[in-house]
């Protein structure tokens, strides 16, 4: 078997799934796969009409059948499936009666091996069974931790006869890696899925793996703790909110210069109004890249003025957020210094030396721990908790990533309404 590739439609509006798949199917990709959102929100129909829209193609169902395999893979194949996924952490039973029925409708089975069954025995155990294809599977999940490795999909594709496929964050950077491991069918999602130009993303990873020479791409990977300030670059503050279910917004903080990006982890102060004395010293503190967050009770007069900016320039600190009040704003855009404040104010306080420095502190509804990751734009300012800055920096690229094929859909002709069908996925009241 030459390696394919095959497109994972995980939408959960058939509409734009099949956008997608009939600029696929266009550009030579054959296997179209009606992912678990699809099949989940539009049900069997999703892949009744990807059959009738495709006759020709390879459709794929993935069901993840964990229980009643028969009655479950028997209605994917009824409605067009060639091949249906059940997953690896199903009973033997299950798996065992999946296979069987696919035999009565001429379909095929792939095991999906997943969290407890990734592992070589399991892989071999289901092979034995009959399975037509195995797939190792990096779930999205755990790609947001920057978690990529194909080292299950290299010793599995070593050790069964059956064709392996891999599923789980491929790009044109590294598809060619999963090749390398033996994968001969390359699942394929946000790559293809999320681009705004679907017949180049393809050409990109078929080009990748015609030549078996990775080709780098900015989107559609996930990063680890070394890379996501570039990450935070790229996206708003808007992603990272929508990263965090909608959280973190610290209220009531303005920028004093728009359009500079702050990034940086956290240097808290705790002063007192006016009190200066402790957010001066922050800066001796502070390192390159840091972001010096000053809780100063949200009131006047100011604790930051031009002088403490400068010093911050002079050592590449990235910015500062003052929950309290500012001054010489007018020197400190000169400066292109990021601040963010609640207050300007032409009067500042003295040093008297009250409060603490890198304590955890709360402001504008926010607790905020030192280390913690502060990002701040046009839009505000938001706080991500250190220990879940991968991530939330990787889930903030996958906003991001999924509004640009919004973004062209809408450039198209389409509105947002239409694109995301608003009317559809309206909660329903209860009374």
């Amino acid at each position: 078997m030459k390696p394919l590739i095959q497109v994972a439609l995980d939408f959960v509006d058939l509409d734009r799934a099949i956008k997608v798949a009939e600029q696929s199917y266009k550009a030579g990709i054959k296997w179209l796969e009606a992912g678990t959102p699809l099949i989940k929100s539009c049900g069997v129909f999703a892949i009744k009409k990807l059959r009738q829209k495709f006759p020709k193609a390879k459709i794929i169902a993935d069901m993840k059948v964990m229980d009643a395999g028969r009655i479950e893979v028997e209605i994917a194949f009824k409605s067009g499936a060639d091949i249906v996924i059940v997953m690896g952490n199903s009973s033997d039973y299950t798996i065992k009666e999946a296979i069987e029925a696919a035999k009565n409708y001429g379909g095929e089975i792939m095991v999906d091996l997943m969290e407890d069954a990734a592992n070589l025995e399991r892989a071999k155990q289901v092979e034995s069974f009959g399975a037509h294809y195995i797939g190792i599977h990096i779930p999205i999940d755990e790609q947001m931790t920057g978690n990529i490795s194909f080292d299950l999909l290299k010793d599995v594709a070593r050790s069964v006869k059956v064709p392996v496929g891999i599923a789980g964050g491929l790009n044109s950077e590294n598809i060619v890696s999963a090749l390398k491991a033996g994968a001969k069918i390359l699942i394929v999602g946000g790559a293809i899925t999320k681009s705004e130009n679907v017949k180049m993303a393809i050409a990109q990873l078929k080009k990748a793996i015609d030549t078996k020479k990775p080709i780098s791409t900015t989107l559609y990977k996930r990063v680890s703790l070394k890379e996501v300030r570039k990450v935070l670059e790229i996206v708003s503050t808007a992603n990272v909110s929508d990263a965090l279910h909608r959280k973190g917004w610290i209220e009531g903080l303005f920028p004093v210069i728009e359009g500079i990006k702050m990034i940086g982890p956290a240097v808290t102060v705790r002063t007192y109004p006016g009190d200066w004395a402790k957010p001066v010293e922050a800066v001796d503190i502070a390192e390159k890249g840091d972001v010096i967050v000053i809780d100063a009770g949200g009131v006047g007069p100011a604790v930051w003025g031009e002088l403490a900016s400068h010093s911050c320039v002079i050592k590449k600190v990235s910015g500062v957020v003052i929950y309290g009040a500012i001054r010489d704003v007018e020197e400190i855009r000169k400066l292109k210094f990021s601040a963010f404040a609640k207050i300007i104010s032409p009067s500042a306080g003295e040093p008297k030396g009250f409060g603490e420095i890198n304590i955890p502190i709360k402001i504008g509804g926010q607790f905020i721990s030192p280390g913690d990751w502060i990002v701040g734009d046009n839009d505000g300012v938001i706080v991500i908790p250190k220990e879940k800055i991968v991530e939330i920096a990787n889930r903030a690229m996958d906003v991001f990533e999924k509004e640009n094929r919004i973004r062209k859909e809408i450039r198209e002709g389409s509105t947002l309404s239409k694109v995301t069908e608003v009317l559809k996925w309206e909660k329903t009241i209860k009374y």
